[in-house]
């Protein structure tokens, strides 16, 4: 049974079909004018001064990346059967898609260089890189490279698995009791487990997915359903520590991107399991992430924050919660997917209205005012990223359109 919000948006629109339609025109438009840079190299996770700068392929972020070269890939095959039926012969968006499918050819051969010769994979962000980039383009295009890279990345990541505990570890040595944690992100890491069992037919991803869903949700999710950013186990027991945050203003504290992957990563506990304690999870996630949301529903970078703090939003998490909303209202009755399904509607329209890019002058990116790592007197971030683009963002802002377009096939 869905929860009903005590805080309802009844007078925030909700994004129309016309305007998803257009924004995904744009986005599209836009991945393809990025081509001739970031083609042979990727996106910085962050922009600068709303500008992205190349790098290359080393860096936990460059999945979102090529994510998105096969969303706009997606959105231009579709573009160009319409036109297909209108006209004869060859045409513009024909060659949109050649160029973006190209494009994404070239950086899945970049992911295989990368897990084969182990260039930066030693931490739990495999789902991150390879489902968005080689996961994505095997579903659409049958490239046995991109499998290859994908069940190579599977293979890398369950190496991180403790059975002492029964969780991945995020980053670090796996002897060193500093970094003998999980942290909130890796639920959605874990679909690329799954999706490699269901290739090679072999559980032992699988079930190490499930083990960590199940040790993840009870011990990084609180009482109240706020989220820890990460949680510490005792290294010789496996037994539940202590939560902590790296990347929200403070430990008590919710930090908005931790919360957002919690309603996504929930909504996919379900999707692979289905247990349906991870709806009542879902639901408790969701309600605390929109009951902290000022007016326009876009978060600030933590919670705590609302309307009247100078603080930094992060656009991003507004991005990331729609998905999981999007995804969860598939496996609900009408009345509660109708609930999840507005919602959705009405972030992406507050993001559509007013943290969208709207021309290239403007940006080369997506979507402004996110924010990746800000500073506080209580946390051990570097600042930096901040009231920016980021490359996260921009991806899940183009998938929940996607999803919003037309039912969609996730990469995850």
């Amino acid at each position: 049974m869905v929860i009903f919000m005590k805080i309802v948006y009844e007078n925030m629109p909700v994004i129309t079909n016309k305007e998803v339609e257009k924004a995904l025109s744009f986005c599209k438009d836009q991945v393809v004018r990025n081509l001739p840079e970031f083609t042979d190299k990727f996106q910085k996770a962050y922009s600068e001064q709303n500008f992205y700068h190349p790098i290359e392929n080393n860096y936990w972020t460059t999945g979102f990346w090529t994510g998105e070269i096969w969303l706009a890939y997606e959105y231009a095959c579709e573009a160009e059967d319409k036109s297909k039926k209108k006209t004869e012969g060859n045409n513009e968006k024909d060659g949109d898609v050649k160029a973006l499918k190209n494009a994404g050819e070239i950086q899945v051969l970049s992911f295989l260089n990368r897990i084969e010769n182990k260039i930066e994979v030693d931490h739990h962000d495999m789902g991150f890189l390879y489902s968005p980039s080689c996961v994505a383009a095997y579903k659409l295009t049958g490239n046995e490279t991109a499998r290859k890279a994908a069940i190579l990345a599977a293979d890398q990541l369950i190496t991180r698995y403790h059975p002492v505990g029964e969780f991945i570890q995020a980053w670090g040595p796996m002897d060193a009791p500093e970094n003998y944690r999980l942290i909130i992100d890796c639920l959605l890491n874990l679909p690329l487990l799954y999706w490699a069992s269901d290739e090679t037919g072999d559980d032992k991803y699988r079930n190490i997915a499930e083990k960590h869903i199940h040790t993840a949700v009870k011990n990084v999710i609180r009482e109240d359903y706020s989220t820890w950013h990460t949680f510490f186990f005792d290294m010789k027991t496996g037994a539940p520590d202590h939560g902590a945050t790296c990347q929200g203003y403070r430990d008590g504290s919710a930090w908005a991107r931790g919360q957002a992957w919690g309603v996504y990563g929930c909504a996919l506990a379900y999707k692979y399991t289905g247990r349906n304690e991870y709806i009542d999870l879902f639901q408790h996630v969701t309600q605390y992430f929109l009951t902290h949301l000022p007016k326009d529903m876009i978060p600030f970078w933590d919670l705590e924050f609302t309307d009247g703090d100078a603080q930094p939003r992060d656009s991003s998490s507004a991005s990331i919660a729609a998905c999981g909303m999007l995804e969860m209202a598939k496996y609900m009755e009408e009345r509660e997917a109708n609930v999840y399904q507005k919602y959705a509607r009405q972030l992406i329209k507050s993001l559509y209205d007013n943290y969208a890019v709207k021309s290239p002058e403007e940006s080369n990116g997506l979507v402004l005012h996110s924010t990746y790592s800000n500073h506080s007197p209580y946390n051990t971030c570097n600042h930096y990223g901040v009231d920016e683009c980021n490359s996260w963002g921009d991806y899940f802002y183009m998938e929940a359109l996607t999803r919003l377009h037309k039912d969609w096939v996730l990469y995850w």
